[in-house]
């Protein structure tokens, strides 16, 4: 599995006044999930992460830029 860095969008998240719970329940995954997804144990699917910008504002050619970033 492929290490992704979320950290421009957990900085999207804060600056959109979401925790990481309400921000889960608004895509529609646990807060477990999300906090597996954001610490690279478990992939983002592509329905998650089509609702992530839909309540993020995220144009789909910035989806690369928050969801795809590899770490270094």
């Amino acid at each position: 599995m492929t290490n992704y860095d979320y950290s421009r969008l957990l900085g999207l998240l804060r600056e959109r006044g979401f925790t990481q719970e309400i921000f889960a329940k608004k895509i529609g995954v646990s807060a477990c999930s999300l906090n597996l997804t954001l610490n690279n144990k478990r992939d983002f699917r592509q329905d998650e992460i089509l609702r992530a910008c839909d309540v993020l504002h995220i144009s789909g050619d910035q989806i690369s830029e928050y969801f795809f970033t590899r770490e270094l």
